[in-house]
């Protein structure tokens, strides 16, 4: 094959794909997850060939076709493979399982969704939620078989039982956390960055995430705000960052509390649960100490000096306007009327703000660093995966499925580091 590219008769790309093909080879396609995918689905053979655009020929219909790859005598294509994982609403991970994921993805639901949420967008929380469990198996067995798993002691210690106040404290111990530190970070942003540092020091897997791969399959904080994996090896939380960025830290310490209970499930915006409740108790009284804020005391109810003074003792704590305002609302400081008012009026301007910096990027060149901005949503994730790339206990192949990249980018991603 060099040799007829030397003479040029092959051109470089066609090259460099079939060297490409024989250094990052797919592991095999597990045909009954193809078939287990479609039921899943709710598909018949025929809708199915329909949707994945496979068509007769002379020798086999398009439903013989697509039976022959459900019954392994005949591969599919990558693309095929794609097609199906889109149109199927499974990840592209799911297809080279070893056996088809257990029923129950979602673990416990502890959201209080509104009634007009979308049947679609919901269902994007569930496949995201396959997808993290899906490289959070693969992380866990590569950890297993390198002996490199330290089993996470703080899994399932605690229980509501044990109280709020023990719940805070044996997350500042897990975290070693330092209030001061927290408090100094230039940004909400900087300090959400702080707070991921100590979770993943611990061992905990904290991505950032809020679509299934583009803009186009956005999930709203309206259906999940976060949701956690628990695992005595691999744990992992994931948060929506389509949310404020001022509200990072506190579904992060949110979910470390569902960790403490040893709980797998997702968390979302509306609250009625009881142990959503103590969960979120637990976040608030972690970032913002009642002992704290006893100290701040309001000048005026009027609104504009309710703002500015809200806005103020906000940026100096490293705690969102609206939990702000929820506090003093639990106070008794304000009252419920105000309250709604002042949240109303930041989620306006958090939407703007939104807004402005959507349009921002798109008239930047280029936009921010594409392998910059995957590395920060992977976080520690990223640089595992590079250790146990290098070291072979994970194959370049499983590395692009644990970071959701193609086997040929990763090298670039890693290079960053």
């Amino acid at each position: 094959m060099l040799t007829r590219y030397l003479y040029g008769r092959i051109s470089q790309r066609h090259l460099l794909h079939k060297i490409a093909q024989v250094c990052f080879k797919m592991p095999r396609i597990n045909h009954e997850i193809m078939k287990w995918a479609r039921e899943k689905a709710k598909l018949s053979l025929e809708d199915a060939a329909h949707k994945l655009n496979i068509s007769d020929s002379i020798s086999a219909s398009a439903v013989e076709k697509l039976t022959s790859y459900e019954s392994g005598s005949k591969t599919p294509s990558r693309s095929l493979i794609l097609r199906m994982s889109n149109k199927y609403r499974q990840p592209l991970l799911t297809f080279y399982l070893e056996r088809p994921p257990r029923i129950g993805d979602r673990g416990e639901d502890f959201r209080n969704l509104p009634d007009l949420l979308a049947e679609e967008i919901d269902s994007n929380v569930d496949v995201l939620i396959r997808d993290i469990k899906a490289r959070q198996s693969i992380v866990r067995e590569a950890l297993i078989a390198e002996q490199d798993e330290a089993r996470i002691d703080f899994i399932g210690k605690h229980s509501q039982k044990d109280g709020q106040e023990q719940i805070v404290k044996t997350i500042k111990e897990i975290l070693n956390f330092d209030l001061s530190e927290f408090r100094t970070q230039t940004s909400f942003k900087e300090a959400f960055r702080y707070l991921r540092r100590q979770a993943e020091a611990a061992g905990i897997f904290v991505l950032l995430k809020g679509n299934l791969g583009s803009h186009h399959s956005n999930i709203d904080v309206t259906s999940f705000r976060g949701f956690v994996l628990s695992d005595e090896v691999a744990p992992f939380i994931v948060i929506n960052d389509l949310d404020a960025e001022s509200a990072w830290s506190f579904t992060l310490i949110h979910e470390m509390a569902h960790l403490l209970f040893g709980d797998t499930g997702v968390s979302g915006m509306n609250v009625k649960l009881q142990k959503e409740q103590f969960c979120n108790n637990v976040a608030s009284e972690f970032i913002l100490p009642e002992e704290d804020f006893k100290t701040f005391q309001l000048s005026s109810l009027n609104f504009d000096t309710l703002k500015a003074e809200i806005s103020s003792y906000s940026k100096k704590t490293n705690v969102s306007n609206s939990h702000v305002a929820y506090r003093l609302l639990r106070r008794g400081t304000i009252e419920r009327s105000l309250w709604r008012r002042l949240n109303d009026f930041y989620r306006n301007e958090w939407m703007k703000r939104r807004k402005k910096s959507k349009e921002e990027n798109k008239e930047k060149e280029g936009g921010p660093n594409y392998y910059v901005v995957r590395r920060y949503k992977l976080g520690a994730l990223l640089e595992l995966a590079r250790r146990l790339t290098y070291s072979g206990a994970l194959t370049t192949t499983k590395a692009g499925l644990v970071l959701d990249m193609r086997p040929l980018k990763i090298h670039r991603l890693f290079q960053i580091v």
